[in-house]
């Protein structure tokens, strides 16, 4: 088992998977350039294969190798969380050991959702504490409704509490209620909002920081509003100035368009965006030129 890390705390991208347009494959020199483009923004670590990365739609053995081409290029001890959520508990304990040998630092793990609606707390807890018993890494909880139809209770999360390996949670509901049950709840665990509309309310109820899409193309803002926030005093006017440009990026980009929006808003800024994978769509010109003069600032 890796040495322990301090716990994640700061801004981590989810960054997007590149793929080549004409073959569909992963495009590895792509990938490895946009996170070193990221990296030198200030951002605290990596997301890769989650949800913003399309990870529904990567073979077991794409993750694999996203998780190794990013330890390439992390190498300052930054933190590289791994999505590993899957249908079954056997399969996601695979892709979680996979993704440690690879050099992962912790993984994130959404609850299984084809058959939520035989899913109950105790199959929850249950299948969170069996991936947490087999990984080598620490876990952090998954809640990601919009995706899932699953809401993760408050409840549920104190059950977990007690894991030796179950180190945080992020929280994509959406919801500044939630966030702030959900850090009651864990008191002593790491809370990340999953969207960057939410990035001052986390992080005024005592939050971390947060993994958020806006990240992915507009890194500087969400680094700057933790540190004006972490400043304190009058910095927490800035940080909440700062607010009000990344909530219209987070809601009309990450929000209304998914994985597509983002790649679309990382074209706009010279990063390497490019296609989603079917069965996703591609923006139309209109939108893709909407998402552009947001990130312009227009």
């Amino acid at each position: 088992m890796k040495p322990p890390k301090s716990a994640p705390a700061g801004v981590f991208p989810p960054v997007t998977t590149p793929f080549d347009p004409a073959t569909g494959d992963i495009a590895p020199l792509a990938f490895r350039q946009n996170i070193s483009r990221l990296l030198a923004e200030g951002v605290a670590g990596i997301v890769v294969c989650g949800s913003t990365g399309e990870a529904p739609l990567l073979e077991p053995d794409e993750q694999r190798h996203l998780v190794a081409l990013a330890r390439e290029v992390l190498t300052d001890g930054g933190w590289l969380i791994a999505g590993t959520g899957s249908e079954s508990t056997r399969q996601t304990i695979a892709l979680s050991k996979a993704a440690a040998a690879e050099g992962a630092d912790a993984v994130l793990v959404r609850p299984p959702s084809y058959f939520s609606g035989a899913a109950t707390p105790a199959t929850l807890v249950n299948h969170f504490r069996a991936v947490a018993d087999a990984s080598s890494v620490p876990v952090l909880i998954y809640n990601i409704p919009k995706y899932t139809h699953l809401s993760l209770a408050p409840g549920l999360l104190q059950q977990l509490a007690g894991h030796q390996r179950i180190i945080g949670v992020k929280d994509s509901s959406g919801d500044a209620k939630n966030v702030a049950a959900y850090r009651a709840a864990v008191p002593h665990w790491t809370v990340l909002v999953g969207g960057a509309s939410l990035l001052f309310t986390a992080l005024e109820l005592g939050c971390q920081g947060g993994i958020v899409g806006v990240a992915c193309f507009a890194p500087t803002l969400c680094v700057q509003l933790v540190r004006e926030f972490e400043l304190g005093g009058s910095h927490r006017v800035a940080a909440g100035a700062l607010q009000e440009r990344i909530t219209p990026l987070d809601k009309e980009i990450v929000g209304k368009h998914g994985p597509a929006g983002v790649k679309a808003a990382m074209d706009a800024v010279r990063l390497q965006g490019g296609p989603v994978r079917p069965p996703l769509a591609p923006l139309t010109p209109a939108d893709r030129e909407r998402v552009s003069a947001l990130v312009r600032g227009d």
